[in-house]
């Protein structure tokens, strides 16, 4: 990235998407309920959907300003597909992959051959990324699709191998692929190459069927087989030997546009909830949303949600202003994020289907996102993996939590939604943190800071106890995670536990700090509700007085209008996002 830019840009594109999605939705557009069940049903491609976006000019969002696209915010990625997801997961999924199979490009390509890539996408054509082999699953180490040097004028490689469960692999026009280069394998074994199928032999290479899946049905779920394909030399993506670390470095920034699926399928289930409850009565002619269980259901819902918003918030914002953290901070925010949403739509689905929010819905809006989303939290490295490179630095954690050790002025712009942010610098990215999580290090100075509200009356007691309570389970934690011991592929499972401690920790600390950041004296309310939820999940104490955050919370979410949910990103008396 080469230009400085304030938060406040991305509200035009996204208000124009999200008034062009709105018109798409009517009764027989591509976004509209009946057409997308259709396809849903037939298993069948959203094509209209995805051209429709492409009108719109959504790929350009993809591209960074240096290399030719808009992409200048990856807080901007991530709230273009929100709204994307709000109204149909599989049409985001499917869009969105080109995103996701560029982004190796732009962190290690030739700049000009970045910026021939910029150009493609902004002509329509489609990326893919083609890392998981049908037989090996996570494990990219495994990988048995090889590429072999070629001897003679103009060099080259020859790939061979097949990939497999790859989204849009059929339908791309390019696909980023990992390749072992080294027969001995390794870290250093496997390198990049963005192959351009236009540019291959006939016959060097043959689509595989499409795969059922779950949720997303009508995504293109498939693979590839190829048969001695011959690359350029510039294929290339990188150095030889590069391959891992890129894509690993990579999946630190892709994981911000899985964050945005989530959080909009997550929108999407609360608006479905909130209509549904609000217009349906039980046997006794009480409205469902006057049934306290029912109320305090979906505000803990909304609490979840506002905790997953702020920690994808954070995380995006943290690519710019926190990149060398953010090998810790895109492993929480994916694991998190998504089983955030997921136990969102449990929830509401146990405590409203007796009612009949499924069979009420004409068009299984409910049933299909509840599908749909289960497919996301695989996307980029599952809840385990993700949890697995989180434990792999937890002796770097606890001793930066210990120390106080962070980056203040770089916590500060991830956390303040309208500080501008610097450029991007993919040559900051590191496997490891260097300074562990700088929004978990900060805790004890924000709640601090509680306290000293408190004592000039600009917040209450209720919250600074909240926050006591939070601060004393995050000090727990530490040293619990600096106790653990393993040998390498043995890791003790008591250690996964501590991993989901450690991301409802980051989650509630990111809510504290961006409620600190906020202009003047914000309703604190929305804030303690997610203070509770989360010290409630931690398995802490909390008084039941405090749980009355949560009814306010349903009470907003009941009596504000269609798609109008709180949010962390603009003030906290309500935005529609």
């Amino acid at each position: 990235m080469t230009t400085t830019t304030p938060a406040a840009p991305v509200a035009a594109p996204l208000a124009e998407l999200t008034r062009l999605l709105g018109q798409l939705a009517a009764p027989g557009g591509p976004f509209s309920g009946e057409r997308l069940a259709a396809l849903d049903e037939r298993e069948a491609f959203p094509t209209e959907a995805c051209r429709a976006l492409d009108g719109f000019g959504l790929p350009r969002y993809y591209v960074p300003t240096e290399h030719g696209g808009a992409l200048d915010d990856f807080g901007m990625v991530t709230r273009l597909l929100r709204a994307v997801s709000r109204v149909d997961l599989t049409v985001a999924a499917a869009h969105g992959k080109t995103y996701l199979g560029a982004v190796s490009t732009w962190i290690a390509g030739d700049p000009a051959r970045a910026a021939l890539l910029g150009r493609r996408i902004g002509e329509g054509a489609v990326v893919s990324c083609a890392l998981t082999e049908r037989h090996h699953g996570s494990d990219l180490l495994a990988g048995e699709v090889t590429a072999h040097p070629v001897d003679g004028d103009g060099g080259g490689w020859r790939l061979s191998g097949e990939k497999w469960l790859i989204n849009n692999i059929t339908r791309a026009d390019l696909v980023t692929v990992l390749a072992r280069t080294d027969p001995e394998g390794g870290p250093r074994g496997f390198s990049l190459f963005l192959v351009d199928k236009k540019r291959l032999a006939p016959g060097a290479l043959s689509p595989l069927p499409k795969v059922p899946t779950y949720g997303i049905r009508g995504a293109d779920i498939s693979g590839l087989a190829f048969h001695d394909a011959l690359l350029p030399s510039d294929a290339l993506i990188g150095e030889p030997g590069q391959g891992i670390e890129i894509i690993l470095k990579a999946l630190h920034v892709t994981r911000t546009g899985c964050m945005g699926m989530s959080l909009g399928a997550g929108d999407h289930a609360l608006d479905l909830a909130a209509r549904f409850t609000a217009d349906t009565t039980d046997d006794d002619g009480t409205p469902l949303a006057e049934i306290p269980y029912v109320r305090r259901e979906l505000g803990e819902a909304v609490a979840g949600l506002l905790l997953a918003e702020a920690t994808g918030v954070v995380a995006a914002r943290s690519v710019h202003a926190l990149t060398g953290e953010m090998s810790v901070v895109s492993a929480v925010a994916k694991a998190y994020v998504p089983a955030q949403v997921d136990d969102l739509v449990a929830r509401l689905l146990h405590t409203l289907g007796p009612y009949g929010l499924v069979d009420a819905d004409p068009h299984g809006r409910f049933a299909k996102l509840e599908r749909d989303h289960r497919i996301i939290g695989i996307f980029d490295g599952s809840s385990l993996v993700n949890r697995n490179a989180l434990i792999d630095q937890f002796p770097r954690l606890a001793r930066a939590y210990r120390k106080g050790r962070r980056d203040d002025e770089g916590l500060t712009e991830a956390t303040d939604v309208h500080a501008p942010l610097r450029p991007f610098r993919p040559e900051a990215l590191s496997l490891l943190s260097g300074t562990g999580a700088s929004v978990v290090a900060a805790l004890p100075a924000a709640v601090d800071r509680v306290r000293e509200l408190t004592a000039s009356g600009d917040a209450s007691g209720r919250l600074a106890t909240l926050a006591d309570g939070l601060r004393r389970a995050a000090d727990g934690l530490h040293e619990r995670m600096a106790a653990v011991r393993y040998s390498p592929r043995a890791v003790p499972g008591h250690a996964f536990g501590l991993a989901e401690q450690y991301e409802l920790c980051f989650a509630a600390a990111a809510t504290l700090h961006l409620w600190l950041r906020r202009p003047g004296r914000v309703d604190e309310t929305w804030l303690r509700g997610c203070l509770v939820k989360a010290l409630t999940d931690l398995g802490e104490p909390v008084e039941e007085v405090d749980r009355d955050a949560l009814d306010v919370l349903a009470d907003t979410l009941l009596s504000a209008p269609p798609g109008t949910l709180p949010s962390f990103l603009d003030p906290l008396e309500g935005t529609t996002r």
